[in-house]
């Protein structure tokens, strides 16, 4: 059987770019965050809750909400063994659902949502985070969303790494900034 070339969208090509732009002239975390969850929510219509969240520097258990556009979620702090976010990190690997509802790993945040897509990100082959989105469509994930927000994870990873987060732990280890980034609503 042939292998097929799957290829990125006109669009996502150039959010690739701006996100790679974003990444090399960001003064923090926080706001590559803030910029990448902004550029893709503004440009990917069927991306209806797109944010970030990364394991918490003194819990690596918990994962905390970081950066996001779309409606408030009551999952500001979610463990790795619950649902589909917890798993993505667990498993280390892209969890793609095309339909939440008939998954029993889903924490519910909206009715609206029926599929998600929840990437790792990496640094020195360790997964600190992720980026989270749902769909107001069942199945609106294909695997040219996967590798999309695949590179995205990855220039986050490297960013994170170039700055010395998420290195082995000593008394002194960087984290992303205080979880002042958290969200209640």
């Amino acid at each position: 059987m042939a292998k097929v070339e799957v290829q990125l969208s006109a669009e996502m090509r150039a959010l690739v770019s701006e996100i790679r732009t974003m990444a090399s002239d960001a003064a923090s975390f926080v706001g590559l965050q803030r910029g990448i969850v902004e550029a893709i929510a503004g440009r990917l219509a069927y991306y209806n809750w797109t944010g970030f969240y990364m394991l918490d520097p003194e819990d690596s258990g918990m994962l905390v909400l970081g950066e996001f556009v779309g409606e408030p979620t009551p999952h500001v702090r979610i463990p790795v063994t619950e649902g589909i976010c917890g798993a993505a990190v667990a498993l280390g690997k892209t969890m793609v659902v095309d339909d939440v509802n008939a998954d029993p790993r889903y924490l519910s945040c909206s009715i609206k949502t029926q599929s998600e897509i929840v990437v790792p990100i990496y640094v020195g082959g360790r997964a600190v985070g992720e980026i989270d989105v749902d769909s107001h469509a069942l199945g609106a994930f294909s695997e040219v969303d996967r590798l999309f927000l695949e590179e995205v994870a990855g220039m986050v990873g490297e960013y994170l790494a170039a700055q010395g987060f998420y290195e082995k732990r000593t008394s002194e280890a960087k984290a992303p900034g205080p979880l002042e980034n958290l969200r209640h609503g």
